[in-house]
């Protein structure tokens, strides 16, 4: 199994590095001290970075990386991401340099206009950014709520037991709504236990799988009847289709506590 290790940043992020010997690359360094850091105390070499969309906090750290580190810089063909060197989009594809991981892109705008994902079959790891979360998606800046609805239906179509690798430790929080949307789910008292024993460590939640996704992440379970109806009556009305509930349960997580 490739190595793939959190590098915490800011306040809640994790920066992805993916070790091979001596070698390694990076997925959404928004801050590059902790990652030259971390490559210094582990006598790294850094041989790519890897970039799903073009918030600061996930591509704020390239600029500093790629003045020590001449290296490829992978990222959306339709957002700016700085010092990009290859541009992609859906159904291209690459074999990551330096850790030979091969990755496939999958466009899942929402969060932002071009926003992609990387999924590797072969090591069955998916780098989702800010579309995914561990019981939770991202906030819709740049898309509409058919978008995301669409782009979180092809991530949820992966094998099950694909390892999410998103980019934020939200996931005490994202279980909080996931439990409030759907109280009688049998899957969310036993995750929730799990997550908070990991946090009581100091451990990351991630990475989650896919499995564990349809059966406890209320945004992946809109079609659902229960969360559809809980949806409903929080809106205090009727809703008229799968992407109806989806864009009312995002409104409702904005607002939860």
């Amino acid at each position: 199994m490739t190595p793939i290790i959190p590098i915490p940043a800011f306040t809640d992020n994790y920066i992805w590095l993916i070790r091979d010997g001596r070698r390694a690359a990076v997925v959404d360094p928004g801050d590059a001290a902790p990652v030259l850091a971390y490559l210094d105390s582990n006598a790294l070499e850094l041989t790519a970075i890897i970039a799903t969309h073009h918030h600061g906090d996930h591509v704020g750290g390239i600029p500093e990386l790629r003045r020590r580190f001449d290296v490829p810089v992978y990222g959306p063909a339709r957002e700016a991401i700085p010092g990009r060197t290859h541009a992609l989009a859906q159904d291209d594809s690459i074999v990551v340099p330096g850790v030979g991981l091969p990755l496939a892109v999958i466009d899942i705008p929402g969060h932002t206009a071009g926003h992609i994902a990387f999924f590797s079959a072969d090591a069955e790891v998916l780098f989702c950014g800010d579309t995914l979360f561990a019981a939770g998606c991202g906030r819709l800046f740049e898309g509409t709520p058919a978008q995301m609805w669409a782009s979180l239906s092809k991530l949820a179509a992966l094998p099950a037991a694909t390892r999410v690798y998103c980019g934020h430790e939200y996931t005490m929080a994202n279980l909080r709504f996931a439990a409030a949307v759907e109280p009688g789910n049998a899957g969310l008292p036993g995750r929730i236990l799990r997550e908070q024993a990991k946090r009581d460590a100091g451990l990351p939640t991630l990475p989650s799988t896919i499995g564990e996704e349809r059966a406890t992440n209320p945004f992946l379970r809109a079609e659902v009847p229960g969360v559809a109806a809980a949806a409903s009556a929080h809106a205090g009305r009727a809703l008229g289709g799968v992407v109806e509930v989806f864009a009312q349960l995002r409104e409702w997580k904005n607002g939860f506590r």
